[in-house]
């Protein structure tokens, strides 16, 4: 094993006897790290945090404040707009009704279909449409702003309604949920990027932000009954679509230099980027046909391009963070084009393609939100963190399946519902370990071969004590399975794991006693030969292996001397005892042949005696097996 300095610096942790903490929000909790986060960070992250909070307070007063008909609308089979709820009196007759035109003011709307109740232009497919739909939610915006509002229905019926503010209480439950959601993104974010300033975590910093955007439209969206506000229907569209292009360039970007740069990665950035302001461009502002199609088929590519990237970084270096990351990516890569092919299948069945926009949508930003909290703490998540990614992707992909079922096979609700979960589930029954295992590893050691390297490595160390790193290392070798071991000069005082999980640093102990000599520490990097990362737990397993090593140690030196001190004792004895006898039978001798017999058997009791007194550590004698008698 090559003595050499370990490589870069690894974030600090606790001693793992201790609750073994997290970097980023952790560190404000520790005390120990409280002294670093006292000054300008820790001020600009406080700042942030409270502009976050008053931004949505103020965005929830200003929704609270639009005036509406409480009223709930949904889509016929045929492809029209029908009141199912309302609370006023006036228009509470209505209900069942199909709306066709809304009045206001002199002017009017017709509703042709039910274009309208898609909320977002983002998912329209057909460019007409999304044009068509632009066009509604702009005049039915400022219809629905007017005092009071006249609804048209089939059979020239009509009802005259006053609108009012919905008011903080009138907001959904959905609306909160979401926002909450988008917070904790947006925290997230900041709170990584304070943590350490640099061009990697400012791309995270982008994804989050860009994905706390989107679940913030989405809320929006969620309250909303027949159309937007004004002001959002005219930037909803180049919003999403900016939003979603731009977390797909970054994510390509960040793959180039993380964990290590690649060969190009500035030009492959360059171009990521350059397609994305591009794109949005010309999607966002209706310059490109068929924009749907082409936005969709470019954050396939781009993530394709990160799955790529990450398995030539692999390949260069098999730092297990590009494997985890490349998993990651794929998984939110089939998620996504379960989505499309959903909307893209269900064109001809405007209610089934309604629900797969509004609802597989929220569902398939939900997962990658909650994936994007989870990559900063992937060496340091809680079992609560895995479980919900995994719970969420089968979520996702439930989703997506019952939606493609009813639109392709036209299943009924109950059905596709039914297939989807029996489905989902299945996959999850089956792969919930492997990914677990490909997250988290196993350890490779089993229970007795640890319990006889331990021995093994007690019994050497208490022989030869300057060989302990030595021997820990190959323990942790056969326990681990990393790419490489390092003896460091560096002194640490605890176990610790880097920030991306790749490498594992621990102190060797000083299980000679001598707690004043410097002994280094031991180094390993990639775990399971690069395939996953190191991560909290594995610090807490070598915590303790170092602890019980410590204690069989001192264990055995207290049962050696308890024996020392038993040998002594009878050694004193017999040369009291029998010694003092034999000595009084040479004296009383009868004649001198005994004489000389007798002072023989004294002279081998004082050779016996004194090889009893002398200490006898690192000297036992073996048994056939090997182990020490």
């Amino acid at each position: 094993m090559s003595q050499r300095a370990s490589p870069g610096p690894l974030s600090t942790l606790t001693p793992a006897d201790s609750a073994i903490e997290s970097s980023f929000g952790e560190r404000i909790a520790r005390g120990d790290g409280m002294s670093r986060w006292m000054g300008w960070r820790l001020r600009l992250l406080v700042v942030f945090a409270l502009c976050g909070c008053l931004g949505l307070f103020l965005l929830a007063r200003e929704m609270a404040s639009l005036p509406r008909v409480d009223a709930n609308w949904r889509a016929t089979a045929d492809n029209r707009i029908e009141l199912v709820r309302a609370s006023d009196p006036v228009l509470e007759p209505m209900v069942g009704q199909r709306l066709v035109a809304v009045q206001a003011d002199g002017r009017s709307v017709e509703l042709k279909d039910a274009l309208t109740l898609q909320r977002s232009a983002r998912w329209v497919v057909d460019d007409e449409a999304r044009r068509e739909h632009h066009r509604l939610h702009e005049e039915l915006g400022d219809l629905l702003a007017q005092p009071a509002v006249q609804f048209v229905f089939a059979g020239g019926r009509s009802a005259y309604v006053q609108t009012s503010a919905r008011g903080f209480a009138g907001l959904p439950a959905m609306y909160w949920l979401l926002c909450a959601l988008a917070l904790a993104v947006y925290t997230v974010a900041v709170v990584v990027l304070m943590a350490k300033p640099n061009g990697r975590n400012l791309l995270y910093a982008t994804i989050a932000l860009s994905q706390a955007a989107n679940l913030v439209f989405i809320a929006i969206e969620s309250t909303s009954d027949l159309a937007l506000p004004r002001l959002l229907a005219h930037i909803d569209l180049p919003l999403r679509i900016g939003f979603d292009l731009v977390c797909a360039a970054a994510i390509v970007h960040a793959a180039t230099v993380h964990p290590r740069r690649l060969p190009g990665a500035a030009a492959i950035a360059l171009a990521a980027w350059a397609i994305a302001a591009a794109l949005t461009a010309a999607v966002g502002f209706d310059r490109m046909p068929y924009g749907w199609w082409w936005t969709q088929l470019a954050v396939v590519l781009y993530g394709l391009a990160m799955v790529a990237l990450l398995s030539w970084s692999y390949r260069i270096e098999p730092h297990p963070f590009a494997t985890v990351l490349r998993r990651f990516g794929v998984v939110t890569l089939v998620t996504w084009v379960l989505l499309t092919a959903s909307l893209a299948a269900a064109i001809t069945l405007p209610g089934v393609h309604h629900n797969i926009a509004t609802v597989g949508s929220t569902v398939w930003y939900v997962f990658f939100a909650s994936l994007i909290v989870l990559v900063p703490f992937l060496s340091r998540s809680q079992q609560i963190m895995r479980e919900f990614s995994l719970l969420a992707a089968v979520s996702t992909v439930a989703t997506s399946l019952d939606l493609l079922f009813v639109a392709v096979f036209s299943l009924g609700p109950f059905a596709s519902l039914t297939l989807a979960l029996f489905l989902s589930l299945a996959v999850y029954s089956g792969a919930r370990q492997w990914v677990l295992d490909q997250l988290l590893g196993s350890n490779m050691l089993t229970t007795e071969r640890m319990f006889e390297q331990l021995y093994r490595i007690a019994r050497e160390v208490e022989a030869h004590p300057e060989r302990t790193g030595v021997l820990l290392s190959e323990l942790l070798r056969d326990l681990f399975e990393p790419m490489e071991v390092i003896l460091s000069d560096r002194r640490v005082s605890a176990t610790r794991v880097s920030s991306d999980g790749s490498t594992l640093m621990l102190p060797v102990p000083a299980l000679d006693g001598d707690a004043s000599r410097s002994h280094g520490a031991i180094v390993l990097r990639f775990a399971h030969r690069g395939r996953r990362l190191f991560t909290f737990e594995d610090a807490r397993l070598t915590a303790r292996v170092v602890e019980q090593l410590r204690r069989a140690v001192a264990f055995d030196k207290a049962v050696e001397q308890g024996r020392s001190e038993e040998r002594a004792r009878l050694a004193q004895d017999l040369h009291d005892d029998i010694g003092a006898r034999l000595l009084t039978l040479m004296y009383k001798a009868q004649s001198p042949e005994m004489e000389e017999y007798v002072r023989h058997t004294l002279q081998d009791l004082k050779t016996l005696t004194r090889g009893w007194r002398r200490p006898t550590t690192g000297s036992r004698t073996r048994r056939p097996n090997g182990r020490p008698t």
